[in-house]
């Protein structure tokens, strides 16, 4: 008792600096700090929930680093590399050891601390006194605890496969944490069955107001990815890694994804996504909240802490250095060729010219990317060095431009999706949301799902239902170029909303997780023309292990009951 009513102390002590003591315990007395207080007042416990929302994560990769609470998971996967120096900051070229993950690093001891808190709240919440005042607020409170568990639980099997199923309050350093893995399967079961409660009591949407908080369809969508990536390639018992850690058997895993992703469908009526007219219309719909967003976490909200602050939004940190940006994620020219003609056509099988990759390009390319000539914050941006720098200068976001040039991009490219212009670059707008959970998303989840159950109808009928709200022609195609049609749409369409990084293992595509990242010097000629030259940027290895993170080596010195994930 004294323990918990310590954490309960230390708990209510960060709710004090993290929402502000105006919002938070208007209380006097340092003794009245305790968990009896807490769970006799509805509005406390519910601060107790605001504190967990912070479990979702945001913009940053950990908000305990620097570096990385100022970009996030893009710069691990196929999308993107780290740009400042070339630094290595997640540990992909040197290679992952239980020791040492980089900046993943805080992953394991992160969300198994929430889930304790989630626990600690389940083990006190049904005897309190404001569950006796108000059952039906602390009903819906519980449900948004049983949801914040779940998606932790997504994401931790993501990471390192099957994890212990623990639902009492156990801290990593109790002797009581020694507990065994559970198995893969076991972990989805958990989180299914835990999404299905949630989504019985959580309403179907929210106020304006409570924009950021859990609601059923943020459930189903995290039901309809669970199982997705259960049904996926990965998982399958003839792939390696192989074993109950690793391995889903069900027969149904394609059609179970289906019918999970299209129960949030029938909900929202199969309606058609919010069209647009061009890039800017298509950018706005990822600066402020609306129908297509299931779940997000919104900027300036009393939900969270810091790690919102407006260097850890993506204005300045992912802006080109020439106007004062940090550009601290260079996407891939690997990635970049993903990106279709104007008519549909592919890179690799259209009218593409590698000399003018910039000409005739998806929509999509223009409203989430700054390249070379893009017109960016009222001038074009310049990435190019000059042949003749008394002819012309060198760009102003080159290496020899403007700002700190070690920021300059090492690709060609920047990240332009998710920053707002109509604000300055240190400037911030309100409730500008991080996008975990979108309505494109569970389409293309039903469409990839409904390709590998067979029914290519579908398949095409709700990936179209993207690719030609993004103005893209409708796609046609039957059989492998389906599925590699469904993939570039999720590649292209999601872009850097952290699914890269997860998609490209779960397909199990080596060269998209080990690779040259290629990029496009530019030079300006005498003439005034401005040719780019491909490179190589920097060479990633991959290491098969590396399809999970190793389980921190610390935690398997204190709790040996833990195995170890293969190759570590």
């Amino acid at each position: 008792m004294k323990n918990n009513k310590l954490i309960i102390m230390l708990m209510a002590a960060v709710f004090c600096i993290n929402l502000s003591c105006e919002k938070a315990l208007e209380i006097d007395a340092a003794d009245s700090f305790t968990e009896d207080f807490v769970y006799s007042d509805p509005e406390q416990v519910e601060r107790i929930v605001y504190s967990v929302y912070n479990s979702t994560e945001s913009w940053g990769l950990n908000k305990f680093v620097w570096w990385s609470r100022r970009y996030n998971i893009e710069n691990g996967s196929f999308e993107a590399k780290f740009n400042f120096r070339d630094l290595d900051r997640l540990g992909l070229r040197r290679g992952w050891n239980p020791s040492n993950v980089g900046d993943l690093g805080d992953k394991w001891r992160d969300y198994w601390g929430y889930i304790r808190e989630i626990n600690l709240f389940f083990d006190k919440v049904d005897e309190s006194e404001a569950s006796e005042l108000d059952p039906e607020k602390i009903a819906l409170l519980k449900a948004e605890m049983q949801f914040l568990r779940a998606n932790l639980y997504s994401k931790l099997i993501k990471y390192y496969g099957g994890v212990p199923i623990i639902s009492e309050a156990i801290s990593l350093e109790s002797e009581n944490f020694n507990i065994p893995r559970n198995s893969y399967e076991e972990c989805v079961d958990f989180i299914v069955a835990e999404l299905d409660a949630a989504a019985s009591v959580l309403p179907e949407t929210r106020p304006d107001n409570e924009f950021g908080r859990a609601t059923k369809l943020a459930a189903l969508a995290v039901k309809s990815r669970t199982l997705l990536y259960a049904a996926s390639e990965l998982h399958d018992p003839s792939t390696e890694p192989s074993g109950p850690l690793y391995d889903y058997t069900k027969s149904t895993k394609w059609e179970d994804a289906a019918a999970a992703a299209q129960e949030l469908i029938d909900l929202v009526g199969e309606r058609d996504l919010i069209a647009v007219e061009g890039e800017e219309d298509y950018r706005r719909l990822f600066l402020s909240p609306n129908e297509d967003i299931l779940f997000a976490r919104p900027y300036g909200s009393d939900l969270y802490d810091f790690g919102t602050d407006v260097n850890s939004l993506w204005n300045q940190t992912q802006a080109p250095s020439g106007y004062g940006g940090w550009a601290l994620s260079s996407p891939t020219l690997n990635y970049v060729l993903q990106y279709n003609m104007a008519d549909g056509t592919t890179t690799s099988d259209g009218a593409y010219d590698p000399m003018k990759p910039n000409e005739n390009r998806e929509m999509r390319y223009y409203a989430n990317l700054n390249f070379n000539g893009a017109n960016y914050r009222g001038r074009d941006v310049q990435y190019y060095l000059s042949e003749d720098v008394n002819v012309f200068p060198h760009g102003l976001d080159s290496p020899e431009g403007l700002g700190n040039v070690l920021h300059s991009s090492k690709t060609g490219y920047n990240i332009r999706k998710f920053q707002d212009e109509s604000v300055g670059l240190t400037e911030t707008s309100a409730d500008r949301p991080f996008i975990l959970y979108g309505l494109a998303e569970v389409y293309l989840n039903l469409a990839e799902a409904s390709y590998h159950s067979g029914n290519e109808i579908d398949a095409r009928k709700y990936v179209n239902k993207v690719s030609t709200r993004a103005l893209q022609p409708e796609i046609t195609a039957s059989g492998t170029e389906l599925l590699d049609a469904i993939r570039r749409e999720r590649r292209v369409e999601l872009a850097f909303e952290g699914h890269s990084f997860f998609d490209e293992r779960r397909w199990m595509i080596p060269e998209h997780l080990g690779f040259d990242v290629k990029g496009l010097r530019w030079t300006k000629k005498v003439d005034g023309s401005v040719e780019p030259e491909e490179y190589t940027v920097i060479e990633r290895p991959w290491f098969d292990r590396q399809y999970y993170l190793p389980i921190p080596l610390s935690e398997i010195e204190k709790a040996p009951a833990l195995i170890q994930n293969a190759g570590y």
